[in-house]
């Protein structure tokens, strides 16, 4: 019964819903928050070395904070945010599918858990960023009408 719940198409779009509504939620009250996501599924532009990619773990803890926090939105069905990643803090505008977030976590305690494991078959791409990303990224800030709402 379990299993087909989960798999299910319908409950993968209430899940996908869910994180939406909580992420907006957060943003709209300024809680700084973590997600805990399949990194397989998780795309960055530019890519991160491969030092840095190989410490990744299949189940990897991204915690928005500070410019993170600022730069995150939600784009289409993804989490965007940017974030410097290595010893030299490199920068990568960093997707994730909301489908692929296990769990949003506030305060160390899990609000949110994730247990849908159907797949979307996506055409959705991510916009790519050039050598210009801060200011790129603050355009696709601004382009979306979801994010007027965070200007003050």
């Amino acid at each position: 019964m379990l299993d087909n719940i989960i798999h299910d198409a319908g409950f993968s779009d209430v899940m996908q819903n869910n994180i939406q509504e909580i992420l907006i939620y957060l943003f709209e009250n300024g809680k700084n928050f973590g997600v805990l996501c399949k990194i397989e599924d998780v795309s960055f532009d530019p890519d991160v070395a491969e030092e840095v990619s190989a410490a990744f773990h299949p189940m990897t803890l991204f915690f928005l904070a500070g410019y993170t926090f600022e730069t995150a939105r939600i784009e289409d069905e993804y989490l965007v945010f940017e974030a410097g990643f290595g010893t030299d803090n490199f920068g990568s505008l960093t997707s994730v599918p909301l489908l692929s977030i296990v769990q949003i976590i506030v305060d160390e305690t899990p609000l949110l858990i994730n247990l849908a494991t159907y797949k979307k078959q996506s055409t959705n791409v991510v916009k790519e960023v050039d050598n210009n990303g801060v200011e790129n990224s603050m355009n696709s800030f601004l382009e979306n009408p979801e994010n007027s709402k965070f200007l003050k």
